[in-house]
This record gives structure tokens, sequence and C-alpha cells, in this order.
């Protein structure tokens, strides 16, 4: 008996890492010292010597039960994206630039080919937040999950200076909200997309002229990242009051997260086309609109609050950084929370 009898393969474990070690590369910055294969990933923080008061931020997740989408359709590319915009864009919400990411792939047998296209997923989503991939893990499950299964997560750590954090203190009435569209779904919510509609490889396959696409090639488009869209806004000499990153939980959920007591916000849905995967989601799972913007960002991947002085320069700056921008609604005062109108 060996530990490769035993369900664990140690030579696809390092045919794994040579796959991927292009892709890390591409995604290394200044600060990062030594390299893939270290027992821990090590990160300069000079640039703190430059700020007032740096602060750590640190935000993690995973890609949840889109997955299994990805599973059917054999297509394990752009997870890693998902994985990595569900961590930086908690970070970016805050202010923070994301310095630094790692992952961590558990799979029930490891395929070389299949973990590395995870990898060049991860550092995809790590190239365009301007992030390094400074190290992860990849674990071998026999018999606790099945060999063509694996799942995957990731934290990432971000720096900001304190007076440049985002906390929504300074919001008051009369103050604007920006939205920044989403690209679609995300990663949230399909455990409720896989009770609409029937998972087979032959049903993502379908082509729906609403879409433009299959199904599969819809769901499985990758969360959007705002990385560049929020450090182009701060650079425009914008201060953004409040942020809110819609994952799970839509609009009644994260909204309130951004505000402060007091203050409510309106969101006016004339204001942003709703995406039409959520239209056919809605219809095809005769789903209240209540539901649907109670789980799903619905078009919207994330909301700012600016003063109205400076609605067009955060405008400006988010196109200018490649962004679908939507000016949604306002500030008003009473009781926290928010309204569809």
């Amino acid at each position: 008996m060996d530990y490769k009898k035993a369900g664990v393969d140690i030579e696809a474990g390092y045919r794994s890492v040579e796959l991927m070690k292009d892709y890390v590369k591409e995604t290394m910055r200044p600060e990062v010292l030594g390299g893939l294969g270290g027992f821990s990933g090590a990160f300069s923080l000079k640039a703190i010597k430059d700020m007032e008061e740096p602060i750590l931020l640190s935000g993690t997740d995973g890609v949840g039960t889109k997955i299994k989408a990805a599973f059917l359709l054999d297509k394990h590319d752009t997870i890693g994206i998902d994985c990595v915009a569900m961590c930086v864009n908690d970070v970016a919400c805050a202010g923070g630039e994301p310095l630094f990411f790692l992952d961590y792939i558990a799979c029930g047998k490891n395929y070389p080919e299949k973990i590395a296209a995870i990898v060049k997923g991860v550092a995809e989503g790590c190239k365009q937040s301007d992030c390094a991939l400074i190290g992860g893990e990849t674990a071998e499950h026999p018999d606790l999950m099945p060999e063509d299964e694996y799942d995957v997560a990731g934290f990432s750590v971000g720096l900001v200076d304190k007076k440049d954090m985002i906390t929504g203190e300074n919001l008051k009435a009369g103050d604007v909200l920006i939205g920044l569209a989403s690209t679609g779904i995300h990663s949230n919510g399909f455990s409720l997309v896989r009770k609409v509609f029937e998972m087979t490889k032959e049903s993502l396959e379908t082509y729906y002229d609403e879409l433009g696409a299959t199904l599969g090639e819809t769901l499985l488009t990758p969360t959007r990242i705002y990385v560049k869209a929020m450090r182009s806004i701060k650079e425009a000499g914008v201060k953004v009051k409040a942020c809110s990153h819609i994952t799970g939980g839509g609009f009644y959920e994260n909204i309130p997260r951004m505000l402060k007591e007091g203050t409510h916000a309106n969101i006016h849905l004339d204001s942003f086309p709703v995406l039409p995967i959520f239209k056919l989601l809605q219809e095809k799972g005769q789903i209240t609109d209540q539901m649907m913007f109670n789980t799903y960002n619905m078009g919207l991947g994330m909301i700012l609050a600016v003063d109205p002085a400076d609605v067009d320069k955060t405008v400006a700056a988010a196109k200018a950084a490649g962004e679908t921008v939507y000016v949604v609604g306002e500030i008003t005062e009473g009781e926290k929370g928010v309204t569809l109108c």
C-alpha cells in the first residue's frame, strides 16, 4: 500500500504546480518576495511608510454552487475569476487596493490540466485587479468528494490609508447613488438558478435568442471586477461616501449595509436595465419581484454614494475604466433601509 493507492497522487500535484507557474508569474507585483513553492507567500509592506495611518483590509469567499455548471460543461477557466472577484470587490468596496491573493482548491482527484485551468482563471482575476497571486493549496480528498468534482475558495488582503476608507459616516440626504453594471448573475443565487433550469449538459448548451448565447455561457460569465473602476474614481478626486457590493441578498440586504443610521436609499427601477438572464429566470421560475431583488444583483454589481457635485466626475472616471454606469437614485433622511421605486 502507498499514498497513491490510498487515493492521493503526489506526482499529479507536482504536475499541477508546473502547469500553473506561468499563470502565477503574470500576476507578480514588485512587492512580492520569493517565488512559487515556498511554505508561505511574502509581500513587502514598504508602501505603508507613505501613509498616515495604514489599514489592512481582507476579504474571503468562494464561488458557491455556480461551480456545478462548470462541472457539467467541463469548462474550468473562468471559475477562478469569480473567486477572486468576490474577494477583491469587497476590499475595493471599503476603499482599499487589493495587494495579494491566495486560493484553496479541494478536489476528489487531482487532474493537473483541470487544476491548471482553474488557476489560470484565478490568475486572470488577479491581473484584472492588479493583485498578486502569491500562494495557494490544492488538496485531494479521496472518498470525501467525487473524483470529478472540486471546490475553490480564496482570500485577498488589501491596504488603505484610514483617511481614504469608505465608511458611510459622512453620508447625508441629497447624496447621489451611482450604479456600476454587472455582467450577469455573478456568483450568488445559483441554488435557485439550479431549481429553475434543468441542470444538464443539454440544457446548458441550449441557445436562447433573448440571451444572445447559450444558457451555460451566460451562467458562467465571470463576476465583474470593480477594482480599477474604484481606483479611477479615487484618482479623479472623488471621495466616495459609501459603497455596496451587490452580492447574496441582493438590494434589500446589501444596500442598507452602506448606510448610516437616519439615512435611506431610494433606487429608481427605470434608471437601469434589468439583464435578460434575470428576466428569463423570473419568468421560468415564476419568481416575485421582491424575491428577485432580494437574491440577485439584477444588473448592478456595485452601488456608490457620492456628493451631487461629484456625479459627473464619478461617471466619467468609471466609464474611463471600462464600466457601464447609471445614476440610479439618491439618499434621503429616514429609517435605515432601501426603497425600490
